[in-house]
């Protein structure tokens, strides 16, 4: 039934709980999970200023050296979330994969729910985000209005 698991992991202590629970579930019925951990990159625009006036031209200027450092930072990141995450499902003996994707967080997810043809979702009530007044994160809300699939959320 539950044979195909995906998690979203981003290191938090809710997504490492759904983590836990996900395991328990795969043992239950020789399931397999696959780890998901989706980053994304803003950096805001800066302004550059015409050279002959010194004054804003309005066109936003991304530092690409600046993006590429920001890009790599949240790669290695989202390698190591992944790497430690994996070790702690392999030391159950279940048979885990991991993904990582750039993207919107919530499309990633749907998106490779639906491709791997996932039997169930398990996330965290709440991720990384530094808006804690929300009671149900937003990545988890966009989550499971959109999946096509059981979504379990962990507290």
């Amino acid at each position: 039934m539950y044979d195909k698991i995906l998690v979203p992991v981003d290191g938090s202590e809710h997504s490492l709980k759904a983590l836990g629970v996900a395991a328990e579930i795969a043992k239950k019925f020789d399931g397999k999970i696959t780890l998901i951990h989706v980053y994304s990159v803003s950096i805001a625009p800066v302004i550059v200023p015409e050279p002959a006036t010194m004054t804003p031209t309005g066109a936003p200027y991304m530092m690409s050296v600046e993006m590429s450092k920001a890009l790599e930072a949240a790669k290695r990141a989202g390698n190591r979330i992944l790497a430690e995450a994996k070790e702690k499902i392999k030391a159950e003996k279940i048979p885990v994969d991991a993904v990582l994707k750039e993207g919107h967080v919530v499309q990633e997810i749907i998106k490779a729910a639906k491709e791997g043809d996932f039997k169930l979702i398990v996330i965290g009530a709440r991720g990384v985000s530094h808006i804690r007044e929300f009671l149900l994160g937003s990545v988890t809300d966009g989550v499971i209005h959109h999946a096509t699939c059981p979504v379990l959320v962990v507290k």
